[in-house]
């Protein structure tokens, strides 16, 4: 049987040093991209969303993360919700936290329906 060649995504760095591995070493390696693919894929904690974040029970329509009810500042210095108080500050609005490429993201949903 041929070696299997390479996919042309690969940096030629790992193109070059992986065949050159033991079979228990290769073995390890897919242990640990394993792990790290659904470490990459997994929902994000309570414990890791902002504080003033709140998880909701709505569906998320993204598949993957947890949807959150939040108050935010709009980013303007002259507006009232720049003092960071949650009475003055806008919304709630629906956020949905997720992790892409093992950074956590977050995407506006909308507003919440019972509000």
């Amino acid at each position: 049987m041929k070696q299997p060649s390479s996919p042309a995504s690969l940096p030629k760095y790992l193109a070059e040093g992986i065949p050159k591995q033991d079979t228990e070493t290769l073995q390890e390696v897919q242990r640990y991209i394993e792990a790290l693919i659904e470490y990459r894929d997994q929902s994000v904690d309570t414990d890791e969303l902002p504080e003033t974040a709140e998880p909701v029970d709505e569906p998320d329509s993204g598949g993957n993360g947890t949807v959150v009810k939040e108050k935010v500042t709009c980013g303007d210095d002259s507006c009232k919700c720049a003092s960071g108080s949650p009475a003055d500050m806008h919304g709630p609005y629906l956020y949905r936290y997720y992790r892409e490429n093992g950074t956590m993201k977050s995407e506006y949903v909308g507003k919440p329906g019972s509000e």
